[in-house]
């Protein structure tokens, strides 16, 4: 099926890229890759597991520690499947509405660990300066309320993104320039006024 040049209000599949000028070479870059997401995986799996599993790490720091591991799983996972299927199998194509979806959980686990990168600084910032307070100031009711926080803010902060998306026409290529659905890539694909979308974007 043809997809490029094509009008749509919203296209049936995008196609996703590799790196430009070595596509003969994917395969190969795929290698390292993989270890990598695995090591990522691996790593942060590791880290939940020995959080859990050890009662003497169930301190706030480790509670924080555990929470930006989770994030970073979700957010592997979330670049994972297209990613190596570009590299691994050639197969570019993603269905538009997969492509928002993955776009949105992309952008809401990174907005989700500077969140709790920020309730990180401060666990920090109560330790070094009011260390006799520490256990009084970080309860467990008020970590989980950090938490909860952090995933709220960033559910809530980009569901707007596919929403904005999906009003739009697409006219243009369809091909992206990643090998997984970003925001501003998917956004200049559209053929409609995106003036909203950016100023959203940006804020």
């Amino acid at each position: 099926m043809e997809l490029i040049n094509i009008s749509w209000f919203q296209p049936p599949t995008l196609l996703l890229t590799g790196i430009l000028g070595l596509e003969a070479v994917q395969i190969w870059i795929s290698i390292p890759l993989c270890v990598m997401y695995l090591i990522a995986l691996l790593g942060n799996s590791t880290i939940l597991f020995i959080i859990k599993t050890s009662s003497s790490l169930h301190e706030p720091q480790y509670f924080f520690l555990s929470m930006l591991a989770a994030t970073d799983v979700g957010l592997s996972l979330s670049t994972l499947p297209t990613v190596l299927s570009v590299f691994l199998l050639n197969h570019r194509e993603i269905e538009f509405h997969s492509c928002l979806m993955q776009m949105f959980f992309i952008h809401t686990f990174s907005s989700m660990e500077s969140a709790i990168l920020l309730a990180m600084a401060f666990d920090r910032f109560v330790a070094i300066c009011n260390p006799l307070h520490y256990k009084v100031v970080l309860t467990h009711s008020r970590i989980m309320g950090m938490g909860l926080a952090s995933m709220t803010r960033g559910v809530v902060l980009m569901v707007p993104l596919p929403i904005l998306l999906k009003r739009l026409p697409f006219c243009k290529d369809v091909i992206l320039s990643h090998s997984y659905c970003y925001h501003p890539d998917v956004m200049k694909l559209a053929c409609g006024p995106i003036t909203v979308n950016i100023i959203y974007g940006l804020s």
